[in-house]
């Protein structure tokens, strides 16, 4: 939208700052500074201000509101025009300040991204222009009628006076600057002014025989209806919205009042029509209304406007009534943007979105754009859900050939979450949750495909989004625990030490085990604090071991896992060291656990923190061996002195008869691992059988069921063990 004169009232593209009472009173300077020049008010500049700050307020309240309503907008533009802003320049000068100014001066807080800031305050404009065109049509027909009635009744009462009285109501009659038509009570015109011919751009046209033949043959019915009470004096007067033709074709909008004239004894006399062109008002309505439903990039409709025809679908409660909705994500579009420029992937989005219309085949579908590269289309009354799958496969045909944008061709596909059933109860934003929940499922699936949506597939993502955002406040309250599971020597059945497993004590779930959470908090960086945690509360338990032990060999040392994301925390070695001094812990009595994956192609500055760590004392144990086609001769410079040899290598071992491949690729692991001085422990030991194979082959440490389960730290020392040597 073309700003106007508030283009230039700030002096250039400021920052707002301060409280927000100031950022309102600083808008509505702007404001005042921009439209006062076309006020015709009384009050001074600095008291029109003042009037603005209440109505500046209502537009930020509205703008942040929960849910959004525009509506308490439209007063602000009542309000206007009570203030006497009624110059033809006022209206765009009025929306052009809060287009410019408004989300800069009045932000609606965290939780709304730019799209919906901008949505909002379109439909803000929108519903600011519907009650100035409202109070100023009531305002402008309220004056034109009072002047003609004036006139008119003048003329009637004025019997010694009628020569004047004509003249003033001649002078009044032809200079209003609205249509005016007086008709007898049978309805024939009997005359018109100036202002009506040109409307109407003929007189010829303005004056045919009847009022009823102004209108549009569709609406010959209505206007009759409503005629006939006014000559009956049923009503005194009606308004109404109209369209005429003009006679070159063309359509005049206009709001007309008709009102009953009566003689002096109350009978009524005559019909009279004030009618103001309303077609370029009509036309900025509409323009505004397109600004606030569409996107400005693509043309498409945007989210108020899919949620709008949502909302009216799932409104009817037609028992048979269905609806499709497919919620698109573009892949790979990521890469684009980084790799090309927001430029091309605009460019992109536009090229898309024009795919995506020829995917609409009947009236009862839509296309939008509502965010990023998010796209839905919405099947408001499919007959069955083939009718909304086909219009997935239409989506991914009209996305499957490359995209040529500037000398290049761009291959881009998408993802589609599908919903689709009977209306019922359902509510438009868990349809659209539904949707996206199932969008994602399709992305995991390896993408370029759609997947129809499963309430028990919702349930489970739901469930991982609610502890997603719990893992904070769970921190806060104390709601993890660890618990420990020994690490036993082979050879004498001795407990060397216990791995810290962390647990979620959860309000409502019960006890989560980190194959539950841990993902979850790795994919939103809590992995870090959780980690932290972890490392703490581990190292003061081993210090009490330490304090504990009576033995001749040496304390039980604690293993704790490091996940890839702490690996690359900057402070980690710090960490690490704090937490040794904290407690008093020996380093020789903790681990650090790294998962094989996490090093696969390390660089020396992913492995510098380890080395630190190392040269502490800390032992690093490589977790999970085996399963990451790592080089063996990589161990020789790779920082650790432990192997945890994957569950997997065992299952081979359970019966007497092992199995020889694997007996012969534990061993060489075993053999190899001593040769560069580091000692083997072996997950998942679960029988008897497994633990002597294992002992067999040399391994020094096993831990698992066979040992003991995960438990309280207590239970260390307490431990008898079924494999004594």
């Amino acid at each position: 939208m073309t700003v106007g004169p508030a283009a230039a009232v700030s002096g250039g593209g400021e920052a707002p700052g301060g409280r927000p009472g100031d950022k309102l009173r600083r808008f509505a300077a702007i404001w005042a500074r921009a439209i006062y020049p076309l006020t015709a008010t009384s009050m001074s500049r600095a008291e029109f201000e003042d009037y603005l700050l209440p109505l500046t307020r209502v537009l930020g309240d509205t703008l942040k509101a929960r849910p959004f309503d525009p509506r308490p907008a439209s007063e602000v533009g009542t309000a206007l025009v009570a203030a006497h802003c009624t110059d033809p320049d006022a209206l765009p000068s009025i929306l052009g300040v809060i287009d410019a100014y408004l989300v800069l001066y009045c932000p609606p807080g965290p939780g709304l991204d730019n799209d919906e800031c901008r949505v909002r305050c379109s439909r803000l404009q929108h519903a600011v222009a519907v009650g100035f065109s409202r109070a100023l049509r009531e305002r402008t027909l309220r004056e034109q009628e009072s002047i003609i009635r004036a006139a008119l009744e003048a003329q009637n009462d004025a019997e010694g006076a009628l020569a004047a009285s004509e003249a003033r109501f001649r002078a009044v009659f032809e200079g209003a600057a609205v249509g005016i038509g007086i008709a007898d009570l049978d309805g024939q015109v009997l005359e018109v002014n100036e202002a009506m011919t040109r409307m109407f751009g003929s007189e010829s046209l303005a004056m045919r025989r009847n009022v009823t033949e102004w209108v549009k043959s569709a609406d010959t019915n209505c206007a009759r209806g409503l005629n006939g009470e006014l000559v009956r004096g049923e009503r005194d007067r009606y308004d109404v919205e109209r369209a005429y033709q003009r006679v070159d074709g063309s359509m005049l909008w206009a709001n007309v009042r008709a009102s009953l004239l009566r003689d002096a004894a109350g009978r009524p006399q005559y019909q009279l029509a004030l009618i103001e062109d309303v077609t370029e008002r009509r036309g900025l309505l509409r323009r505004l209304r397109h600004q606030a439903t569409h996107d400005a990039l693509t043309g498409l409709p945007n989210r108020a406007l899919f949620f709008e025809r949502l909302d009216a679908a799932l409104a009817d409660d037609t028992p048979t009534r269905r609806i499709g909705v497919c919620y698109l994500d573009l892949d790979g579009f990521k890469t684009v943007n980084d790799s090309l420029g927001h430029a091309v992937g605009d460019q992109l989005l536009v090229a898309v979105a024009e795919r995506l219309q020829t995917c609409v085949t009947s009236p009862d579908q839509l296309v939008a754009r509502i965010g990023g590269d998010e796209f839905v289309a919405l099947h408001t009354d499919p007959k069955d859900p083939a009718d909304v799958t086909a219009l997935a496969e239409r989506i991914l045909d009209a996305l499957s050939a490359p995209f040529p944008l500037g000398g290049r061709e761009l291959t881009v596909h998408g993802s589609i979450g599908i919903v689709h059933g009977p209306v019922e109860s359902r509510i438009a934003a868990d349809v659209l949750r539904s949707a996206d929940i199932t969008m994602y499922r399709a992305k995991e699936q390896g993408g370029n495909r759609y997947e129809v949506a499963d309430p028990v597939a919702d349930a489970r993502a739901i469930t991982r989004h609610g502890l997603t955002n719990q893992l904070p406040s769970a921190l806060e309250h104390d709601e993890f625990f660890i618990e420990y599971q020994p690490l036993v020597g082979l050879d004498d059945g001795t407990v060397h030490g216990a791995e810290a497993l962390v647990r979620w004590c959860h309000p409502t779930h019960g006890i989560l085990g980190p194959d539950q959470f841990i993902p979850l908090a790795e994919s939103t960086g809590h992995i870090v604090g959780l980690g932290r945690w972890v490392l703490e509360r581990a190292a003061r338990q081993a210090y009490v071991w330490q304090t504990e032990h009576l033995g001749s060999g040496p304390p039980p040392r604690v293993n704790v896992n490091l996940s890839p994301i702490q690996l690359q925390h900057p402070e980690l070695v710090h960490e690490v060291a704090r937490v040794l001094e904290d407690t008093g812990l020996s380093p020789a009595s903790l681990c650090l656990e790294v998962t094989e994956s996490a090093l696969i192609g390390a660089d020396e500055d992913t492995l510098k923190p380890l080395r630190q760590i190392a040269d502490l004392g800390v032992s690093i144990a490589l977790d999970d061996f085996g399963t990451g086609y790592s080089n063996l001769s990589s161990l020789r410079w790779l920082p650790v002195s432990v192997l945890k040899l994957d569950r997997s290598f065992t299952h081979g071992m359970r019966g007497h008869a092992a199995d020889p491949v694997d007996l012969k690729i534990v061993g060489g692991i075993v053999s190899l691992a001593h040769a560069l001085g580091l000692t083997v422990t072996v997950e998942g030991v679960e029988t008897r059988t497994q633990a002597d194979h294992l002992r067999a082959l040399g391994c020094d440490t096993g831990q698992g069921w066979y040992y003991a389960r995960p438990g309280p730290p207590d239970r260390l020392h307490t431990l008898r063990l079924a494999d004594a040597g």
